[in-house]
């Protein structure tokens, strides 16, 4: 393209037959978007308002569920308004904001799911340190760096990709994720590697250190009594069934990237409506069921409201 483009909008392609669906869409998506509130910030209600969930297991949990409150805010406000806006476009910024957002709070996630895995290590490895090494310094230590490090790595890749030219405006797809890198008229060496080491010291850097943490659990629990076996599948089996689950939708959004082009539109769409509707919604329900003190608590709370 000769020039450069002056234009800041970017036109989001990769709605399906929106003009037929769109209050479908908006009623569905507002519903779930509800719902994602809802269901989280109850959770981390209860981790607050009661001492016995004060523990750093539980505070983990509640950054989790935070974490996808606010990750839930960054896409759904404005996904609702383009369903029922005729021209779905985002600005160039506000398209570059809600990237940094949604990696910056994928990493969060990851490395909050790491801290958890090493709570539940200590927990159960070495009972007898838990208190002196799950400390509230270490707990805070971990909840900043969890925040931190992911923000500062996809801060920096967000202003190296800022001065890269674009050869169009126009996104397949309904958010602004890795699919921006298709706008660019030429890929930046600097860029590549640069993303390259944020995923491994975000994600790959995460997992490699709760599979260590998850297998070390396993052998110890083994070699124990009936008691420990049990307390490890108690309080692990939720964190894996939610590592599991994110890991899956980070695995779909890397798809949609690189082999988005061989996918049919409305295949595109589903995979992409799955990283922001199914995980903030497991999330509660997955730590509202399995996690006992929790579940308990929530009887309470719908008891409550039932008698008033």
């Amino acid at each position: 393209m000769d020039g450069e483009i002056n234009e800041t909008y970017i036109t989001l392609e990769g709605h399906v037959e929106l003009d037929k669906y769109r209050y479908l869409y908006f009623a569905v998506m507002l519903m779930a978007y509800f719902c994602i509130i809802i269901c989280n910030l109850t959770i981390v209600y209860l981790i607050l308002m009661h001492r016995n969930l004060h523990e750093p297991m539980y505070v983990f949990i509640a950054a989790l569920l935070l974490n996808s409150v606010v990750f839930s805010t960054n896409i759904y406000p404005k996904l609702l308004s383009d369903f029922l806006s005729e021209k779905q476009i985002v600005s160039y910024s506000a398209c570059y904001l809600q990237f940094f957002l949604f990696y910056s709070l994928s990493g969060s996630e990851f490395l909050l799911l790491a801290a958890m895995a090493y709570d539940r290590y200590v927990s159960i490895c070495r009972p007898l340190q838990y208190a002196a090494i799950m400390g509230r310094t270490t707990v805070s230590i971990f909840l900043t760096l969890a925040w931190l490090v992911p923000f500062s790595v996809t801060g920096v890749q967000v202003v190296l990709s800022s001065n890269i030219k674009l050869c169009k405006l126009n996104l397949d797809g309904i958010l602004c994720n890795n699919l921006i890198y298709n706008m660019y008229c030429v890929s930046s060496k600097v860029h590549i590697v640069f993303g390259a080491l944020s995923v491994a010291i975000t994600a790959i850097f995460s997992l490699l250190f709760i599979i260590f943490s998850y297998t070390r659990i396993l052998i110890i629990s083994y070699r124990s009594s009936k008691e420990v076996r049990k307390k490890a599948a108690q309080t692990c089996s939720p964190h894996l069934l939610v590592l599991i689950s994110f890991s899956c939708l980070c695995a779909f959004d890397v798809i949609i990237v690189r082999l988005g082009s061989n996918f049919t539109k409305l295949v595109r769409l589903i995979m992409t409506l799955q990283t922001v509707l199914y995980h903030p919604l497991f999330n509660p329900i997955i730590y509202g069921l399995k996690m006992k003190e929790i579940t308990r608590q929530l009887r309470r709370l719908f008891h409550q409201a039932k008698a008033q």
